[in-house]
């Protein structure tokens, strides 16, 4: 490297483009292709070369040098950042019904018929941590995790320590794409960290799924980049100019871009074909190297995709067909009963520990006490637990040929475990008990008290940081926080608090107040403006999900609207639960649970408190867009011949259209087709505008 000393700027500029470039092409062979083209001592070389170099001429680091592989120092933090497209779930499929019913109601959305070919995608379902990696102008500008689906983690550092991941991609490239993928450990490398774990006497690892998430949520990036983490390309966001018309074509785009794809990716045709790349890669699930927990299909046409759309937080064109959980056999120690927000009280067996899928498990669920009775499951059984889904564990049956004699069975309280109220099973409109055993306290019960609070402060609600389950416990105990208001004048009661109650340290650092509780009070004050779908989320009303709270916010428009109205209903006014009901995808069930919630005085004054101390939930964004029928209201009746109606449905929400379910004197146009029948009547009598399906397609055309 003697000659280093020698190069001019010029000469410098050219050395470390032409060393990025070999070196890229060098990841590509070593980590995609498992096809070295030079020994480890050389590829040292090169970047030892690359780095003296740049040290001389620190204003020359290209953005796609090797040396931003090594790690950065310390971050203090992970910010924020919100996605320009969600990052959405997947639906499950577990056996070949399920596949079959998901491919023919692809057909029935797009209205295909029998002879009309519906290429598929398929390819391994990783399991590790899901990534979108933003590139602007072909330059790596930001990473993040998944997070909720709505808003990630930067960890743009992390990310660039991966070599399978280009930090540069050359060639023809959108000025904007966001690839999509997964973070994974092989399980040889996995192995090999858990043994530096116990050598240098730190904790293992209990999978490599935790240990990808660990690596990649490391503040300091030097660690990330002594890990060895991998990733698998699947997917995009923002793109500004498609470079495919198919999956299989961008799968093909993120290859030549120097993305790491799985081998295992291939189109095929019908169910039949489908269920034999399932069987195939099931049968190789032990050999390939790391963990997976299923396929994953996808319509491999992207203009379809676009047809198809979404439903709730999931693609309509894609679907997860999970493996069979794996079981193991263990000893039920004991059963307790858990109380939920909503006062369900959950039986848990408590389990003798044992290894399912590479996870200690020692909890299981049994679902409810009919189960237990079904099952005969008694203390003291040798039991088969499974991971359902690979994910939660729960008993799968009783070895009744290894029951000891004085197995106990399990008698079901019919009063709380928590508060002693009385337990009851609710009577559901059949005539038949709900599976499910309440608790009769409601927030009188502590159990359920502290459980709304923990669903308040969720992800997908107010998503306070720094104000988790275990906080959300500790601050139970000391009395700090008992109900939804207590969080938000947290800050008032350290003020008057006794001196050093809520301190730490010795000397000079006595009195002083955690750094960690600080960051807290700045986070409660930055949740009081939470969009008012996930506000709704988190009050934590039954049968309301992040669906349908996001069409109440919607309807609402305000919480004062909601309070208002809601109380309405309470009141019997009919005339607001007839508006409400009008909302497609909002039915009596849900207007139940609003009506109980809105009933308890307790609840209302929460709300009160909370306004009083600040918060004001932020109304969803209007719908905006220059469409004709952006912002009406619409319903769709009879037969349609060039559409399916769930595909028109779907078309017009993306077109700011309000679709109902039935016509009113809200209703702003009926698209009736034949057999409209009663509807197009009542539309005719209110003087709502009616169009065939002709006026409905030249309504919307061009947009």
């Amino acid at each position: 490297m003697s000659d280093i000393d020698t190069l001019d700027e010029d000469a410098a500029r050219l050395e470390l483009e032409r060393i990025a470039n070999e070196m890229a092409a060098h990841d590509i062979a070593y980590y995609q292709n498992d096809a070295p083209l030079i020994s480890d001592a050389d590829y040292d070389a090169l970047r030892a070369r690359n780095e003296s170099i740049e040290r001389r001429f620190p204003h020359l680091i290209l953005p796609n040098s090797p040396s931003l592989r090594v790690g950065a120092g310390p971050a203090q933090g992970f910010t924020k950042v919100q996605h320009a497209v969600p990052m959405l779930s997947l639906g499950n499929a577990f056996y070949e019904d399920d596949v079959q019913d998901f491919l023919e109601r692809i057909r029935k959305f797009l209205g295909l018929d029998a002879s009309e070919q519906l290429a598929m995608t398929s390819e391994p379902k990783i399991d590790g941590l899901s990534a979108n990696i933003r590139y602007e102008k072909g330059y790596l500008k930001i990473a993040a995790t998944r997070g909720d689906g709505q808003e990630g983690e930067d960890i743009t550092e992390n990310i660039k320590t991966i070599s399978d991941i280009p930090v540069f991609i050359e060639g023809e490239v959108p000025d904007v794409i966001e690839i999509r993928g997964e973070v994974y450990m092989a399980h040889n490398e996995f192995k090999l960290l858990n043994e530096r774990q116990v050598a240098s006497g730190r904790p293992e690892f209990a999978n490599p799924r935790n240990a990808a998430a660990g690596s990649l949520r490391q503040l300091d990036s030097k660690v990330t980049a002594e890990r060895p983490l991998h990733f698998f390309a699947y997917g995009w966001g923002e793109v500004s100019a498609m470079p495919a018309a198919t999956q299989s074509g961008m799968i093909q785009c993120f290859k030549k871009w120097g993305f790491s794809v799985n081998p295992h990716f291939q189109v095929v045709e019908g169910a039949s074909a489908l269920m034999a790349t399932w069987s195939a890669i099931e049968a190789q699930r032990a050999s390939l190297g790391y963990d997976i927990d299923g396929m994953v299909y996808k319509v491999d046409r992207l203009d379809w995709q676009s047809r198809l759309g979404f439903v709730a937080r999931a693609p309509r064109w894609a679907i997860a067909h999970k493996f069979p959980a794996e079981q193991a056999q263990t000893v039920l120690l004991d059963i307790d009963i858990q109380v939920g927000r909503t006062g369900a009280m959950t039986p848990v067996a408590k389990l003798q520990p044992v290894t399912v899928g590479g996870v200690r498990v020692s909890n299981a669920t049994l679902h409810n006490e009919d189960e237990i009775q079904r099952k005969d499951i008694r203390i003291g059984d040798s039991v088969i637990i499974q991971r359902a889904g690979d994910v939660i564990p729960q008993v799968v049956k009783v070895l009744m040929d290894k029951r000891a004699p004085d197995a106990l069975p399990f008698v079901f309280p019919v009063h709380c475990p928590v508060c002693g109220s009385e337990s009851r099973r609710d009577l559901k409109a059949d005539g038949s008990r709900d599976a499910i055993r309440r608790c009769a306290g409601g927030l009188t019960c502590a159990a359920q008290a502290r459980e709304r609070l923990k669903h308040f402060v969720s992800r997908g609600a107010l998503n306070i940081e720094g104000l988790g389950t275990k906080q959300i416990d500790d601050y139970w105990t000391l009395g700090l926080i008992r109900r939804p208001e207590d969080i938000f004048s947290l800050k008032e009661k350290y003020q008057n608090a006794p001196p050093d109650s809520w301190t730490y340290g010795s000397g000079k650092n006595k009195g002083q107040l955690k750094e960690s509780v600080l960051k807290l009070f700045e986070n409660i004050e930055r949740a009081k403006f939470p969009d008012l779908d996930r506000f709704i989320f988190g009050l934590g009303m039954r049968h309301i999900g992040e669906t349908s709270a996001r069409l109440l916010a919607r309807h609402f428009g305000s919480l004062d609207d909601m309070i208002d109205r809601a109380l309405k209903m309470v009141a019997q006014d009919q005339e607001t639960r007839a508006a409400l009901l009008e909302i497609d995808g909002i039915g009596e069930t849900v207007i139940d649970a609003i009506c109980d919630f809105f009933s308890e005085a307790h609840n209302v004054e929460t709300l009160s408190a909370l306004k009083a101390l600040g918060l004001k939930p932020v109304p969803l964004e209007a719908i905006v867009g220059d469409s004709p029928v952006a912002g009406k209201t619409l319903v769709f009746s009879g037969t349609l011949e060039k559409m399916s109606r769930a595909e028109a449905k779907v078309r017009a929400e993306s077109l700011g259209a309000n679709v109902s379910g039935s016509v009113s004197a809200n209703t702003d146009i009926l698209i009736a087709g034949p057999g409209a029948g009663s509807k197009k009547t009542k539309a005719e009598t209110l003087g709502v505008q009616v169009l065939d399906e002709e006026g409905w397609l030249a309504l919307i055309e061009g947009y």
